[in-house]
């Protein structure tokens, strides 16, 4: 950085320099994922206000009923997180079997009638009788996560023989995907399936074994697409949404007019015209069609490069430690919201079928939100494992502590 009369002057590269030094600093994961991360609550907090005036105030009668529920399961969330951040790793998988059991208990309550809710053609909601709703397997994505790379760590070169690798990790899976699977969840199922094949993908199984788990996932998945009606019409009515405008591609066209009523620069924050009951699930699972319509292509832009800040320092912990938990974890809930946000993105632009997939700390829900910032929460616990990581923040707390003694 050379320096005039008028003030500094950056130099070539001075820019790269800067990236380069903060990345090889022990806390440089940690910091992207805790920036990104906020970054993107905000946005959705903003985001959610600005999609649900209309609704809220016809619904309700006031503008802001939606963004308070929002604001409030934010706030009940980050304390959670918070909490996952001060929480030493071996009490993480001390828990790890006990979230996964509690995970498959709720899915099966789902089924009970009276407390399984169908919403969205999807019983995957539970009613305890307050003004709240609980979505199971939101949690039991992270669940499933812990416990297993838990289960992977533990078993240590055992994981070379393929028997190792199926049990109990195979039974275990399959009954959490089906449980949702049954529920008539299939985009939480496809989220769930491909968390998997990226930790076996990370944990280095043999190639014949994860290429028969993807064949088998991909026979299964053409089986479960066209043995119903209605999921054939929606996954196919995304090849032309014009064409059946009326039913199965009314959303995804609605979306595409969303950012064609955008443009390059959008229409300005607030200003949506297809928040006005045009769009279906416009606060939830369509967020991002009323984003770029607003924000236009920079505020698109904007919410990508924070998702992939977030995945490069996901991946970043997982490729840095020697710990195989840290690995398989990091590299699960990294996967977990890649692959939700690539299949929320495609779904919202008619890239992919409308599978009903919100968009992670973005998208409306307090299930959502809650078990969303709890992964961050771990991926933020797991952060501190990074080489050099927890002498760096044991030399922030002295730092501080100095200041508040000096100042005092």
């Amino acid at each position: 950085m050379a320096a005039t009369e008028t003030g500094p002057v950056r130099t070539p590269g001075s820019g790269r320099a800067a990236l380069s030094r903060f990345l090889r600093r022990p806390l440089a994961s940690y910091y992207l994922i805790l920036g990104s991360a906020g970054l993107l609550l905000l946005l959705g907090l903003v985001m959610v206000f600005s999609s649900t005036t209309y609704m809220s105030t016809t619904q309700f009668g006031h503008p802001a009923y939606y963004f308070t529920r929002q604001l409030v399961w934010v706030l009940v969330a980050l304390p959670i997180a918070w909490l996952i951040t001060r929480m030493p790793i071996r009490v993480l998988r001390a828990m790890a079997l006990l979230l996964v059991i509690v995970a498959i208990g709720l899915l099966a309550l789902t089924y009970i009638p009276g407390l399984g809710v169908v919403r969205g053609g999807s019983r995957n909601w539970l009613d305890f009788g307050g003004p709240f709703l609980l979505q199971p397997s939101e949690a039991a994505k992270l669940a499933l996560i812990v416990w297993v790379a838990h289960v992977f760590a533990n078993k240590g070169a055992l994981v070379r023989q393929w028997r190792q690798l199926l049990i109990p990790v195979a039974p275990v899976s399959l009954i959490i995907i089906g449980l949702t699977i049954g529920q008539g969840d299939m985009g939480t199922s496809v989220v769930m399936v491909l968390i998997l094949l990226s930790m076996l993908w990370v944990l280095g199984v043999p190639t014949w074994l994860f290429g028969l788990a993807v064949g088998g996932v991909s026979v299964l998945g053409v089986y479960f697409i066209f043995s119903t009606g209605y999921r054939t019409q929606r996954v196919l009515g995304f090849l032309d949404p014009f064409a059946d405008y009326a039913n199965t591609g009314y959303q995804a066209a609605n979306s595409i007019f969303a950012f064609a009523n955008g443009g390059w620069w959008g229409t300005g924050l607030g200003a949506s015209t297809q928040k006005w009951g045009t769009l279906p699930e416009r606060h939830t699972d369509f967020i991002f069609a009323i984003l770029g319509e607003e924000l236009g292509l920079p505020g698109s832009l904007m919410v990508i490069v924070l998702f992939l800040a977030f995945g490069y320092a996901g991946l970043r912990i997982a490729m840095r430690t020697k710990d195989t938990f840290v690995r398989l974890a990091a590299a699960g809930i990294t996967g977990w919201f890649m692959v939700q946000t690539v299949i929320n993105l495609g779904m919202v632009l008619a890239v992919f079928p409308v599978v009903g997939v919100p968009l992670p700390l973005v998208s409306y829900g307090g299930a959502s939100i809650v078990a969303t910032v709890a992964a961050v929460g771990v991926l933020l616990a797991l952060a501190k494992q990074e080489p050099g990581a927890k002498e760096a923040l044991a030399a922030q707390r002295e730092r501080r502590l100095r200041r508040r003694e000096a100042a005092a």
